[in-house]
């Protein structure tokens, strides 16, 4: 490795309490660290960016340790072995560090890498998306949790993002019926022509409580959640006896400072006999295989779609990262660091 390599890196400044803006995190040049033994040197590609990032900026209680101020963002990243100390890697290798950062580069420790094995006939950004925690954060929060049945209702919030939309394709592929949520005509209009919904409502045109009394007449089975607030309330009001929650997310209340509020009508749980339940993707890390194996045959077999959104230079991944909480993404949302091998 060159003595004269640097690296570039969006640090933490200063926690946010509405919205994230250029005080809150600094893009900085710093030397890439020589390599210990048993660590590789990765050139990130591709960077994710997930609502998730925002409770990380935090201090409050979540289901890992709040980045510190100072230190690097933390973010999920997918690049390539540009030099190995480790037996189990060499130059030229496509890995996942487990604990990834808004950065070029990527100095890791060989034990938590994670290889990937990628397909000629598939776009290496899929390994971001519906082959990557997008699509495995989809597989086990319906079918671990929600469990669908054929014949069973399933709605679906932020139905046009990433995790939303392969959550109602592999729904309908377990014969259920699929309402999506999302914000604008456009999006409703892929959930309904293309991806296969029974239906799409569109909240930020249409009455949500209306439209689901409308397009759920024998209420709600499975309720994927990713947004909170009124829309979760307006969906959890009209599940069966015995319906599921899968809480994925509540990106609606990320920016609020202070507890985040949940269903009103709390009794329901009792009164329907509902399972709520949260999850998020690490919880099934012993089983990612199990589920890159279905996600895998169904894209072979053209039965998921998905699209990527894809950001250029890791410059602009704090303007990115706007884009989620301003719901102007399309689909999955990442920020391309560096050129592909």
């Amino acid at each position: 490795m060159p003595d004269t390599l640097q690296n570039r890196r969006w640090v933490l400044r200063k926690r946010p309490e509405a919205d994230i803006t250029s005080e809150h995190l600094e893009l900085v040049t710093q030397p890439v660290p020589e390599l210990s033994p048993d660590q590789v040197l990765i050139r990130n590609i591709y960077l994710s960016l997930d609502p998730t990032h925002r409770l990380w900026m935090s201090d409050r209680e979540q289901y890992l340790p709040p980045v510190q101020v100072g230190d690097v963002m933390r973010g999920g990243t997918l690049g390539v072995v540009e030099e190995s100390r480790s037996e189990r890697f060499r130059p030229g290798d496509i890995v996942k560090p487990m604990v990834g950062g808004w950065e070029a580069y990527t100095v890791a420790d060989a034990k938590m890498v994670r290889p990937v094995a990628t397909h000629p006939d598939l776009p290496l950004s899929a390994y971001m998306s519906v082959l990557g925690s997008t699509g495995i954060t989809a597989y086990f929060g319906l079918l671990d949790i929600g469990k669908p049945q054929p014949g069973e209702t399933v709605v679906v919030s932020a139905a046009a993002g990433a995790v939303g939309s392969i959550v109602g394709q592999i729904a309908k592929l377990k014969g259920c019926r699929v309402i999506g949520i999302a914000g604008g005509t456009e999006k409703c209009r892929w959930l309904a022509d293309e991806l296969g919904f029974d239906g799409a409502i569109d909240y930020r045109n249409e009455d949500v409580p209306a439209m689901l009394d409308r397009l759920c007449p024998d209420g709600v089975d499975i309720q994927f959640e990713n947004v909170g607030g009124d829309i979760m309330d307006a969906i959890y009001n009209r599940l069966n006896l015995n319906g599921r929650l899968s809480l994925c997310g509540m990106i609606s209340r990320y920016n609020d400072e202070g507890v985040m509020p949940g269903p009103r009508d709390f009794g329901r749980v009792l009164m329907k006999r509902l399972t709520v339940k949260g999850f998020i993707v690490l919880d099934y890390q012993k089983r990612f295989p199990e589920a890159l194996e279905a996600l895998t045959e169904w894209v072979s077999r053209d039965q998921l779609q998905w699209k990527n959104h894809v950001v250029d230079g890791l410059d602009n991944a704090l303007d990115g990262l706007s884009l989620l909480f301003s719901g102007k993404n399309e689909g999955k949302l990442m920020v391309k660091v560096s050129d592909e091998p």
